[in-house]
């Protein structure tokens, strides 16, 4: 959550879903240069319907896991 935001983890697998939405990626500015991280806005239809919710929560944990791993591989 950002400025009463939700945002999703996101990655290769799941951003064409945060993509056809035309959700936005969440960004901050650090000294004059604009961040983005791998974190989109949740669709706002989340919080009217727990079984669409349920999904994308879904899909972004496994993004979350998928990066996990990611990052355990590289420091083998």
């Amino acid at each position: 959550m950002a400025d009463e935001t939700l945002y999703l983890k996101v990655d290769a697998h799941n951003l064409g879903d945060f993509e056809r939405e035309g959700l936005e990626p969440f960004a901050y500015d650090k000294g004059g240069r604009v961040v983005q991280m791998s974190y989109y806005q949740a669709p706002e239809e989340l919080f009217e319907d727990r079984e669409l919710a349920a999904a994308w929560a879904r899909r972004s944990f496994e993004a979350a896991l998928r990066a996990q791993a990611g990052k355990r591989k590289t420091k083998s």
